[in-house]
């Protein structure tokens, strides 16, 4: 495959990568060293204090942190970030608001990832510019959710599991990580770990107001001896805490539309225990590298079998469905197929083979809920 220049646009709320909690800079990151690795030129416009090592161009020089979200700095951040990444071949922007703005300024084959839930607000968003930029799912579920959306491609993330230490459990506690919000789940994975007589370490992400509100009001007078909140933490260090766990509880009642968390656990050899919410069920086999539970019942008796599940399957499910290779190979083949005029039928053929590989049969899965 030839090389392209491709000009990759993060928001201006959390460096590349995210020093602590952030999935989609973390995806972008390895998307960024991928496509370097590949032979792409890469063009990152993101933040002065991001070290993803690509070039860079960018308008601030620190992230403004998502409690400092404005509509004014995001699009000035859109506006410079266009102008400087003019001459790529093509443009993949993380952004909500960018691809409204690209689609106006620019003939260059622009790419969008939505990272949240398809919402009645964004649904409408993407819908208004999916002629003119190729929007991308990262899962099937998520693409389910809105069928007025033309969807180019679905990409599930991926994780560089070679780099991931393989842990083998022997912190004898469950782990929490996530947004202290209650979508999440911290004071229902307090509730199941309790439960279960197991210990939890709660590792969450607390900066808005309403995060220090749940806390304060539910999470906080759940905590004990045996379920502690040790912040937020990120890079090798949540790795570690990963690792040392005997699963991850994972229990969220709203339909994520991927959940990074569950790879980065598999990666680690940690089993996962989620509800069957979202994509849950494209990243957890049931009863090999986790459990997919009615209630949190049924959870609490499954955090007392992780057990009997072998932690090398777990890592090997990531290797094999969610490697960081596969997520770039998926994408260079989108940005190939816009660059030469490729119809969008086309990119779904031309990911057909890989994705059957991985055990998702894209063409029979395209209009039907996985």
């Amino acid at each position: 495959m030839a090389a392209m220049k491709v000009g990759l646009v993060a928001s201006p709320w959390v460096a590349v990568p995210p020093p602590r909690y952030g999935g989609s800079e973390l995806v972008i990151d390895l998307l960024a060293r991928g496509l370097q690795q590949a032979g792409d030129e890469v063009v990152l416009f993101t933040t002065g204090d991001s070290i993803c090592p690509v070039p860079k161009r960018l308008i601030y020089q620190r992230a403004l942190g998502t409690a400092a979200i404005t509509v004014a700095a995001e699009a000035r951040h859109i506006v410079h970030a266009y102008a400087a990444l003019s001459d790529c071949d093509v443009i993949h922007d993380h952004t909500l608001f960018g691809p409204l703005y690209a689609a106006g300024v620019t003939d260059t084959p622009i790419v969008t990832t939505s990272h949240g839930p398809f919402t009645e607000e964004t649904s409408d968003i993407y819908a208004s510019v999916d002629r003119r930029v190729s929007v991308v799912a990262i899962s099937h579920h998520q693409r389910s959710t809105a069928p007025q959306v033309d969807v180019a491609a679905v990409i599930h993330h991926g994780i560089d599991v070679e780099r991931v230490p393989f842990g083998r459990g022997e912190g004898g506690y469950a782990v929490f990580l996530g947004r202290m919000s209650p979508e999440k789940g911290a004071h229902r994975a307090i509730e199941i770990a309790g439960a279960a007589g197991v210990p939890l370490l709660l590792a969450a992400k607390m900066a808005e107001p309403e995060e220090r509100t749940y806390f304060r009001k539910v999470v906080e007078p759940l905590l004990s001896d045996d379920a502690v909140y040790i912040g937020e933490v990120g890079g090798p260090a949540k790795m570690e805490l990963l690792g040392n766990a005997v699963a991850l509880l994972n229990p969220i009642r709203w339909p994520e539309p991927f959940g990074l968390v569950m790879i980065e656990a598999l990666a680690s050899g940690t089993p996962v225990i989620a509800f069957p919410e979202g994509a849950a069920p494209e990243i957890v086999d049931h009863g090999v590298s986790g459990f997919l539970c009615a209630d949190e019942a049924e959870m609490a008796r499954c955090l007392g079998q992780v057990g009997q599940l072998s932690r090398r399957d777990c890592r090997s499910a990531a290797a094999r469905r969610f490697s960081a290779d596969r997520m770039v190979a998926d994408h260079r083949e989108l940005y190939r197929s816009l660059v030469s005029d490729q119809a969008p039928a086309d990119v779904i053929e031309l990911m057909a083979p890989r994705a059957r590989r991985a055990g998702v049969d894209l063409l029979a899965t395209a209009t039907e809920r996985p």
